[in-house]
């Protein structure tokens, strides 16, 4: 399933160089499973052949206001009507220049004023376009009016010199459209704070005591709950993941570095999620040079680590606590007791004994137990569904 599954997009493309990096919009968009539909300027054209969108999209480009054949005076109200968003990618400063001030002397800007749907604009230009007064107020004004933006980056330019205006990157904007889409008013503005990966627990500078966590359960767990509206903050311990789009990154190693970031964030938030395996224990003493290999036998002395959990569940008042329990034995016995000893609302059961499940894997099996110690099984899922569908159930969750 992808994440705009029965979602109907209209794609709207003016004319700008960048214009050939709405193709790649348009296929990552297809693949998220949306129903996507073009409409080209004039001057998109000079830059893209409508065909390519054409075999990209499986429909027909729209250009015309007048075409030779078909419905001529109220196709800009339909596809409007049909579309759940329109995406207008790239937007180049005149687009935006007669979305603000009402201009509708095209299709696709027509489409724009007879749309009720969100408007997501994508600006791609050269920077002192960006910095014109004019272009600034004209952002402003859509922007209070509800017409939501995927600002451009800084970096090379048509122009060969570097600054701001370059196209969001592809990643970004396809973001922007699913967080615009999968937005939930049980999570739209709620403050998350996740954990996510392994610890590393030195013991000279170059060995380490850690885990075989990759960090996707957490990292899926923070993508989910920011397209679901939430402002997120991700506690990352040492992963190769690509950092998800939306959710602020805080990078940790220890964890002593963990728990210092968690403490420090969780009064800002409303729901914590600690999906991050956490080292037990520690070397009591980090030694400063490399540990010699010698023929004795070699006898590391640990001390425990912080509970980072427990800690932050004695403080949560009428916060919502959610955590997760890897065992492989007496699982629901154990997951209960952590359960009721930490005061989360919700334990996360699962193991690294079933097959395709645990660590480094891109499915889990989960078992879940609320306050009340109903238990609900999740069968064999990817992570990120196994993320939307407990996210599903925390939104159902409330304070005590």
């Amino acid at each position: 399933m992808g994440r705009l599954d029965r979602r109907q997009l209209l794609l709207g493309v003016t004319g700008s160089i960048a214009a050939y990096k709405a193709c790649e919009v348009l296929r990552l968009l297809k693949k998220e499973g949306a129903d996507v539909r073009v409409v080209m300027t004039e001057a998109a054209t000079r830059f893209v052949h409508p065909l390519t969108f054409e075999t990209l999209s499986g429909y027909e480009v729209v250009r015309e206001m007048f075409p030779e054949h078909g419905l001529v005076m109220t196709r800009h109200v339909s596809l409007a009507e049909w579309a759940h968003c329109l995406l207008i990618c790239p937007a180049t400063a005149n687009s935006i220049g007669k979305f603000a001030s009402g201009i509708a002397d095209d299709f696709l800007s027509t489409a724009v004023m007879a749309s009720r749907s969100p408007v997501i604009l994508a600006p791609a230009m050269d920077e002192l376009m960006l910095r014109n007064p004019v272009y600034v107020q004209n952002c402003e004004k859509l922007r209070s009016i509800g017409y939501r933006f995927v600002e451009p980056e800084t970096g090379e330019l048509a122009s060969g010199l570097i600054g701001k205006g370059r196209l969001a990157s592809i990643e970004r904007i396809v973001a922007g459209v699913k967080r615009e889409l999968c937005r939930t008013d049980l999570s739209k503005g709620r403050r998350v704070l996740v954990t996510a990966g392994p610890t590393r627990e030195f013991l000279d500078p170059v060995r380490v005591i850690t885990n075989r966590s990759s960090g996707k359960m957490g990292f899926a767990f923070a993508e989910e709950a920011w397209l679901r509206g939430a402002d997120v903050t991700l506690v990352a311990g040492p992963t190769v993941l690509p950092v998800p789009e939306g959710p602020r990154l805080v990078r940790v190693e220890t964890a002593r570095q963990m728990a210092d970031a968690v403490h420090s964030e969780w009064p800002n938030h409303d729901i914590l999620i600690m999906a991050a395996a956490v080292s037990d224990y520690r070397p009591e003493r980090v030694l400063d040079q490399k540990l010699k290999k010698t023929e004795a036998a070699l006898v590391l002395r640990m001390e425990r680590t912080e509970d980072i959990l427990a800690e932050a569940a004695r403080t949560k008042g009428n916060r919502i606590v959610v955590g997760f329990a890897l065992e492989t034995e007496a699982g629901d016995d154990r997951a209960l007791q952590k359960l009721d000893e930490k005061r989360m609302d919700l334990v996360c059961l699962n193991s690294p004994l079933d097959p395709d499940s645990g660590f480094e894997t891109e499915t889990t099996k989960i078992t879940l137990f609320d306050r009340g110690h109903t238990k609900t099984e999740l069968s064999l899922v990817s992570k990120r569904e196994a993320a939307r569908l407990i996210w599903d159930r925390i939104e159902t969750i409330r304070p005590l």
